[in-house]
């Protein structure tokens, strides 16, 4: 059974979701939009340097490079399916075009995604952002439940 501490949220204040996803979608801290999120290119800082917010609680996953497939997908399929219809430019254009578009926009989409998830955690106080750690729901062993 999950126990719930009705003192832990209810006493917290609100924190609003949008602009909490806005600064982590520009890789700023979710608690005081003044911090560096990340200390290098995916890592993320275990605390804020400026307001000293824990941030190592996250757990993006393999959220961000699927969110960042699915953008850069649309884009370039739509690219790719425009210019082909307007011009039919032989393959080697597409080539010369299309990948290292692929590859620098999934590099510059990658984090911003990234941090966008983490400040939606820090909103929704997921994974430990909300004051405390998340606990993995034990199974019930075979003696225990109604006989």
């Amino acid at each position: 059974m999950i126990e719930y501490d009705a003192t832990s949220h209810a006493a917290a204040p609100k924190r609003e979701v949008w602009p909490a996803v806005s600064l982590g979608l520009r890789m700023l801290c979710p608690a005081c939009g003044q911090g560096r999120l990340f200390r290098r290119y995916l890592k993320v800082a275990d605390t804020c340097p400026s307001c000293t917010e824990e941030l190592h609680h996250q757990r993006a996953d393999d959220a961000p490079p699927y969110f960042t497939m699915s953008i850069v997908a649309h884009i370039v399929v739509a690219g790719v399916l425009i210019l082909e219809r307007l011009y039919a430019p032989p393959s080697w254009v597409h080539m010369t075009i299309w990948l290292p578009l692929t590859v620098l926009l999934s590099l510059w989409i990658l984090p911003r995604v990234k941090g966008g998830l983490i400040g939606l955690q820090w909103a929704l106080r997921m994974h430990g952002f909300g004051g405390a750690d998340d606990k993995p729901e034990e199974p019930p062993t075979a003696g225990s439940g109604p006989a």
